[in-house]
């Protein structure tokens, strides 16, 4: 579900710390009971909204290799 920018922010945004720096990456952010996903290269447009569980099962996914590409650390 993409979403209007959220009014309050309970935990700001934020990029990985394997991040190059760049605006090649998303960023993520913490509003009421929803994780925020927006694309750093627009931080004007659209973000999707999803529910917690559902980002730490994506983002464990990343961190095991689920995803093909080999994983992180």
């Amino acid at each position: 579900m993409t979403t209007a920018q959220p009014t309050t922010l309970t935990r700001p945004w934020r990029k990985s710390s394997h991040s190059t720096g760049g605006n090649d990456c998303v960023e993520v952010a913490q509003a009421g009971t929803s994780c925020l996903v927006r694309d750093s290269k627009n931080p004007d447009g659209a973000c999707l909204a999803v529910r917690p569980k559902a980002w730490a099962a994506f983002t464990g996914g990343i961190k095991h290799g689920a995803y093909g590409g080999g994983g992180g650390s």
